[in-house]
């Protein structure tokens, strides 16, 4: 790991504004802290463990030929009438969790899980409590620990 974390960031932009809301947050947190990022989109919440997994399979090197020292996590599941929220919470959750501790991953977890837009608003927000930048911090902090236990180079 040279001295500037590099990050992946994983985007659901189902709910574009909210999305776009979380991804500045975690870009806001990422930039203060000097560390460099790439942005890759994915359709749904679901997707964003297999896409951090992808980057696995290719040897962590990231489009730039750089490798990922951590993973933010960005979406937003709003429940609906049916049992789709809970499927798709819960798995996201899961596999992200699962990528982190069988692979040693610093991630931060930036997916808001809600009733409805106006507690996805009151998350995202970047004046209230900017769930994006918290991820982002998060993410910073696990590498920072992984440096601190010698988990870097992998």
């Amino acid at each position: 790991m040279s001295d500037v974390p590099h990050i992946m960031i994983v985007e659901a932009p189902y709910y574009t504004a909210i999305s776009e809301s979380l991804r500045k947050g975690a870009l806001r947190a990422i930039e203060a802290a000097g560390a460099t990022w790439e942005l890759f989109s994915v359709p749904g919440a679901f997707e964003i463990p297999a896409a951090i997994r992808f980057a696995l399979r290719s040897r962590d090197f990231s489009t730039r030929g750089q490798r990922f020292d951590g993973y933010v996590a960005l979406g937003c599941v709003i429940r609906g009438e049916t049992s789709h929220y809970d499927y798709v919470c819960g798995e996201s959750a899961r596999g992200l969790q699962d990528l982190a501790l069988e692979h040693t991953l610093a991630i931060g977890y930036g997916i808001l899980t809600v009733e409805n837009e106006d507690q996805a608003w009151a998350r995202a927000d970047l004046e209230g409590r900017d769930k994006g930048g918290e991820a982002a911090r998060a993410c910073l902090e696990m590498i920072a620990l992984k440096k601190a236990f010698g988990l870097f180079p992998r």
